[in-house]
């Protein structure tokens, strides 16, 4: 479950302010009513999968998101599943 402590991790601001992400990550806000930050490496975004989620993004929110940064709108669970999964491919 090496995904669940990235992504947990990333959501902690004890170190680091939350508006840094590190080098060679993105963050975005993912759920259905209630967003919650990730901060996801880039090359996620070559994922198809992940390629998928942006498609309905956009449609959803086109080039306007509400949050000031990308947001994803699937629940968080299912992102997390999603990640995991392309976490290990």
């Amino acid at each position: 479950m090496a995904i669940h402590k990235i992504l947990r991790r990333s959501l902690s601001s004890e170190k680091r302010s939350s508006n840094e992400v590190p080098k060679g990550h993105l963050a975005v806000y993912v759920g259905e009513s209630e967003k919650k930050r990730f901060v996801i490496p880039l090359s996620y975004l070559n994922h198809p999968s992940f390629q998928e989620l942006l498609c309905q993004a956009e449609e959803e929110f086109g080039f306007h998101h509400p949050m000031g940064c990308l947001t994803i709108p699937c629940s968080e669970e299912s992102f997390i599943d999603l990640t995991f999964h392309m976490s290990r491919t």
